[in-house]
């Protein structure tokens, strides 16, 4: 992805923000999952390209996810796996947030994907979720007919909130008049289970190797927000999932928000300095 500047006259927008003449929207919280499986070349993640019509991020390829649903913060679902206290302090917020954000991401990720990270017990996992009956539910889920508590407790499951890795924090920058503080999730495929086109939010659906969605938008063939390449530019440096999941497991996530950098004609947007080794080692 070349760093080009920003244009002036979101620049001049960005620094009314800056000096408190304009006020930034609240934004709103939500999670998105990096799905995984191995590849020949290393790891694949499973992305939707977004309607072109739509008011955020239209046309860029995304990751599954979403906003947080006010029925996410149900206590009563049944859950394995770490624990809300534990979500908290991995994700850096409250006990209910960090419930919600796990709940959110279970969903968004079975509306999006069809993919479902929940069993009958803690330790087992739906092993096909492609049945008429399973589609029914997720369009039900999708047009918030139902909640996931209902969801899972009909079917007797409990979320598997143990399949989940915490990864990285982004929130909208202030100038954006749609915003949203995403928590970015990582989570390996199940055995058993495939992905399906199925969102009413995309176009296209596609696994690629992290590596190859990479060149792809390096080359324009493919356009993504920075927070989602840079996603992908960082698990591609692991060798397979289960080596992201380690890699997340003593993970606590940092907000990030993106803010003005440079000056003259060549300002651009900040990025996290941790993952400024893993870009310098993409360049070369």
């Amino acid at each position: 992805m070349r760093e080009l500047p920003l244009p002036p006259q979101l620049v001049a927008q960005a620094r009314q923000y800056a000096d408190g003449t304009r006020t930034p929207v609240e934004p709103r919280n939500a999670a998105t999952v990096v799905l995984l499986r191995p590849g020949a070349t290393g790891n694949e993640v499973y992305l939707l390209q977004r309607q072109t019509s739509m008011a955020f991020a239209g046309g860029m390829c995304v990751f599954p996810g979403g906003g947080v649903d006010p029925r996410d913060f149900d206590s009563s679902v049944a859950w394995a796996g770490p624990d809300a206290a534990t979500w908290a302090h991995r994700l850096g917020t409250d006990e209910a947030t960090a419930h919600a954000l796990v709940c959110a991401a279970v969903r968004e990720t079975f509306e999006e994907s069809g993919v479902l990270l929940a069993g009958p017990s803690y330790d087992a996992v739906v092993a096909d979720t492609t049945g008429d009956d399973w589609e029914a539910d997720r369009v039900a889920l999708e047009g918030r007919e139902l909640s996931l508590t209902e969801f899972l407790n009909r079917r007797g499951l409990v979320l598997r909130s143990d399949l989940l890795g915490a990864w990285a924090g982004w929130l909208t920058p202030v100038f954006e008049p749609r915003r949203y503080r995403t928590w970015f999730f990582v989570a390996d495929l199940p055995e058993g289970q495939r992905t399906r086109d199925v969102s009413t939010e995309s176009s296209d659906v596609t696994w690629l190797p992290a590596r190859d969605a990479v060149a792809a938008v390096d080359e324009d063939r493919i356009f993504m927000l920075p927070p989602t390449y840079l996603t992908c530019l960082e698990v591609a440096e692991y060798a397979d999932p289960d080596a992201v999941l380690l890699a997340a497991a003593d993970r606590v996530v940092e907000m990030f928000t993106p803010e003005l950098t440079g000056a003259g004609e060549d300002v651009t947007l900040s990025r996290p300095a941790h993952l400024e080794p893993v870009i310098e080692r993409h360049l070369g």
